[in-house]
């Protein structure tokens, strides 16, 4: 293919645009949006990993519309009726193919790629220093989706020139990503459909736990399966024949084929937990993932002092040990909570944004008073556990007046809420210490036990609720 051919394809054709809305649309949607994309530790310019699964999310929108895209770019030649005409020169049919198939891969693959450049700059300056290479294959497969299923969309509509073939493939892949879609709900991604069926669609769920990746048996499945599918779509293109176009369908069903065979059949074999990224970094006793070692030194200078301050109100049944939590669970599940460890989730409220004095306040009040449900971006959570959370941090560090560790909120809901907690403050203040500590241990150990009831009313020398 001439490159000064390619272009002006690139300049006088509809080839661009592709590329151009991908991009666009994309950066509209990301940085335009305050949206769970910039929550937490999975927000998408958070991790490598995350940043990548978040544009490969995208494609939920983009895949069909390319498709359908390309679908219109292949309608040109009949509805110019130049397709006699072109069919008589001597240029051979692929060469002719190759040349608007080149112009809109180039586009697309060149507007996906900025939206990564985009996402990796903004990685790279963040806080982060884990960087692991396994993002590259989950981007690699999104661009190669994005170009097959337009070279797809362009060699059907070449075979089936009506003006319906565009939005009919754009709905029909619609429907097919909308049922395959998968659930981030649970504690592993899953859907409705087989999950091996499931995997021919290029799109991800929207990351929610950072640590998680997609196996080698996916990348390489969907590798095959979106190669036969490009490898059909320029066929078409190319088909002059009856027979040719049959023919063409070889490559689609060989590729589906051999991918039905190497994608795993289980969620867990899918969405596998990054060892690496999950690999503990310790200073003492303080521990944290690889992929947040950037909050260690910090974390590690607030855990010890948090962990004395336990030590001196607990006693021996004071944790000994602080480390990021890094179990899997579904969205409302219970943690597992255990005495000995103050466990740390950078998504929690409680620890998002917590330096300094702030983050041994967090500390101490996740040692004193678990919380077992979450209290992040997408679990939401209870204004009770941050107010009995507040009451115990501010008991153990000897506060003259209750110091709230979150925003109280204007709420009727949340107005009571803090009203009831300053009455407890209160209450137990005026105890005598022995007593004060046996109302914090008897709230400790419901706490830890998970108990669902509120405990507020136990600190003020009340009956639970």
């Amino acid at each position: 293919m001439n490159g000064r051919v390619l272009r002006i394809e690139l300049k006088r054709s509809a080839a661009p645009w592709p590329g151009i809305v991908v991009l666009g649309g994309s950066l509209a949607v990301l940085c335009l949006i305050d949206g769970i994309w910039w929550k937490g530790t999975a927000g998408w310019t958070a991790q490598w990993t995350s940043m990548a699964m978040w544009t490969r999310y995208l494609l939920s929108f983009w895949w069909p519309l390319v498709v359908g895209m390309g679908a219109v770019y292949g309608l040109r030649e009949s509805r110019s009726r130049m397709t006699e005409l072109l069919t008589t020169t001597p240029l051979p049919a692929w060469r002719r193919a190759a040349l608007p198939a080149g112009a809109i891969a180039l586009a697309l693959a060149s507007g996906f790629g900025l939206l990564i450049l985009v996402g990796a700059a903004q990685v790279a300056l963040g806080p982060t220093t884990y960087m692991p290479l396994g993002w590259l294959p989950i981007s690699l497969v999104a661009a190669l989706a994005l170009v097959a299923g337009a070279v797809f969309g362009m060699g059907v509509a070449r075979a089936l020139p009506s003006v319906l073939t565009p939005p009919a493939l754009t709905l029909l892949f619609l429907m097919a990503t909308a049922f395959l879609q998968e659930n981030g709900d649970g504690a592993l991604p899953s859907t409705i459909a087989p999950n091996r069926l499931a995997l021919l669609s290029p799109v991800t769920v929207e990351p929610r736990e950072m640590l998680l990746t997609l196996s080698g048996s996916v990348h390489l499945g969907q590798t095959l399966w979106l190669l036969g599918l490009l490898a059909t779509g320029f066929a078409l293109l190319s088909a002059t024949t009856h027979r040719a176009r049959l023919l063409a369908v070889t490559p689609v069903l060989a590729g589906a084929a051999l991918a039905l065979l190497i994608l795993p059949a289980a969620a867990h074999d899918t969405y596998v937990v990054d060892k690496a990224a999950a690999a503990p970094v310790c200073d003492g006793p303080v521990c944290v993932t690889q992929a947040n070692r950037s909050h260690l030194p910090e974390l590690a200078l607030r855990g010890k002092e948090a962990l004395r301050v336990l030590h001196d109100v607990l006693g021996d049944k004071a944790p000994n040990s602080v480390r990021e939590d890094t179990e899997l669970r579904a969205l409302g599940d219970a943690r597992e909570l255990s005495g000995d460890v103050v466990l740390v989730d950078f998504d929690e409220r409680l620890f998002a944004d917590a330096t300094g004095e702030k983050l041994t306040r967090a500390l101490i009040a996740q040692g004193l008073a678990p919380s077992c449900h979450g209290n992040n971006a997408l679990e939401g959570g209870g204004f009770a556990d941050v107010a009995l959370q507040s009451i115990a941090a501010s008991w153990a560090l000897r506060d003259s007046q209750l110091h709230p560790l979150g925003e109280k909120g204007s709420d009727a809901y949340s107005l009571k809420t803090w009203a009831d907690a300053d009455v407890a403050w209160q209450k137990l203040t005026a105890l005598s210490p022995a007593e004060q500590r046996s109302r914090i241990a008897e709230v400790r150990a419901a706490a830890l036990a998970c108990t669902g009831y509120d405990k507020l009313p136990v600190l003020a020398g009340e009956a639970s609720r």
